[in-house]
């Protein structure tokens, strides 16, 4: 049996006057999973979430966390809920230190030992007045107060987004580490490359519907492999590729193709080809989540 499901969302609908931010959404987060939300800006993921935390009421269908119903227990909710938004504001008078002990009164803790710990983690100096932050750094005290009281749900909206390689490097290990120990981590990004790295469950938005709900193990099954072949000198070149190859490139004696078929389909015509070297890539993740919005702007 899979883990039981910590966050649930049906048929959830939330409009701005007459357009639609999110439209019939439906999605589930088993818990201690670490569920990828993705797509562009604008796609509906931050009106989502806003649902989800109680900021904002749906217009219809239903949202839950823990059992409880994300508008009318929401002060319930938040109580073991992380969030970190994407538009993060913090008092521009407030230390790290001062934000450590605000944040535990409210959550009637000490958060302040393990916030520390965090805040070595990340590189943060907790001294340092919020005006006298870069972003990154913002950045940075955001995460710690957000997980410093070890909530049972995190909900990241593009924590990474002001951060190093090095800091996003740290945050992916200490992420890990928490859903391995049970902790249920949304992390939603607009970065495919970031929800890969970090997450095992992913759901798609697209223009505020929901095009894909999936483990990321299932969705590489459905990837295509990139394939790209170089011609040997001299050697005449097929006018076309054969029906399991799309060919995406030609420039001068490679063709950079994308697999439609069998490995072993490609590896018999290879095989009677004057070919000097042949690169059989993974499946390519990206290929289909740009698919998507190929479709999108196709179908406009």
């Amino acid at each position: 049996m899979g883990n039981p499901t910590l966050v649930s969302v049906r048929s959830l609908t939330r409009r701005y006057g007459g357009r639609a931010g999110i439209e019939a959404v439906g999605f589930d987060v088993p818990e201690g999973s670490l569920f990828g939300f993705l797509g562009p800006n604008g796609s509906g993921k931050t009106t989502t979430i806003r649902v989800l935390m109680g900021l904002l009421r749906p217009d219809a269908g239903a949202a839950s966390i823990f059992g409880r119903d994300c508008w009318r227990d929401s002060s319930r909710i938040k109580a073991d809920v992380g969030y970190l938004p994407g538009d993060l504001r913090l008092y521009p008078w407030m230390t790290g230190e001062e934000g450590l002990r605000l944040f535990g009164r409210v959550r009637g803790r000490d958060i302040r030992a393990v916030g520390r710990e965090l805040a070595d983690l990340l590189g943060l100096d907790l001294m340092v007045r919020v005006r006298r932050m870069s972003r990154g750094m913002r950045q940075k005290l955001g995460l710690v107060l957000a997980m410093a009281h070890r909530p049972r749900l995190l909900v990241l909206d593009e924590p990474t987004s002001a951060l190093d390689p090095l800091v996003q490097e740290d945050v992916r290990r200490y992420l890990l580490s928490q859903a391995h120990s049970g902790q249920t981590i949304f992390f939603s990004s607009h970065s495919l490359a970031e929800v890969e790295r970090v997450c095992d469950r992913v759901a798609i938005l697209r223009e505020g519907r929901l095009v894909e709900h999936e483990t990321l193990e299932a969705l590489r099954a459905r990837s295509r492999r990139v394939v790209e072949i170089l011609w040997k000198d001299l050697a005449p070149i097929p006018a076309e590729p054969p029906v399991f190859l799309r060919l995406l490139e030609r420039p001068q004696r490679r063709w950079v193709c994308e697999l439609g078929g069998a490995v072993s389909d490609l590896l018999r015509w290879s095989a009677g080809q004057p070919i000097e070297d042949l690169l059989v890539g993974p499946p390519d993740l990206e290929s289909l989540f740009r698919g998507y919005y190929r479709r999108q702007e196709s179908g406009r």
